[in-house]
């Protein structure tokens, strides 16, 4: 499959990204965050793309990690995205492991799918 979907299946904006890609009849594949934990190298794959951790500052998961968050280790970090996915930017889209885009805006994605 060509196009990959990162995110949770009951996050409002992953439901809306899944919904717009299939309303353009594109098939991908769902890796949810609860049931795969994510991979260190994802991770810093999506940092790469971003210019920073892909850490969700505004959901109630990173605030309670905030202050270990803070006080740790890049090492440390992305140890702790990956035992609190919820905690990780979303929806994440790409495309042939090449990131298009982190985070759902309809007007973005309409340029480049």
């Amino acid at each position: 499959m060509e196009y990959t979907l990162y995110g949770i299946p009951n996050c409002d904006t992953v439901k809306k990204a899944r919904k717009f890609l299939g309303g353009l009849g594109i098939d991908y594949e769902f890796v949810d965050f609860k049931k795969v934990e994510p991979k260190k190298n994802w991770i810093k794959n999506w940092e790469s793309f971003l210019g920073e951790l892909p850490v969700n500052k505004r959901g109630t998961t990173f605030r309670k990690l905030k202050e270990e968050f803070e006080k740790g280790t890049k090492t440390q970090q992305i140890s702790l995205l990956q035992t609190n996915s919820s905690s990780i930017k979303r929806p994440i889209l790409e495309k042939s492991s090449k990131v298009l885009a982190i985070g759902f805006n309809e007007t973005d994605w309409s340029e480049f799918l």
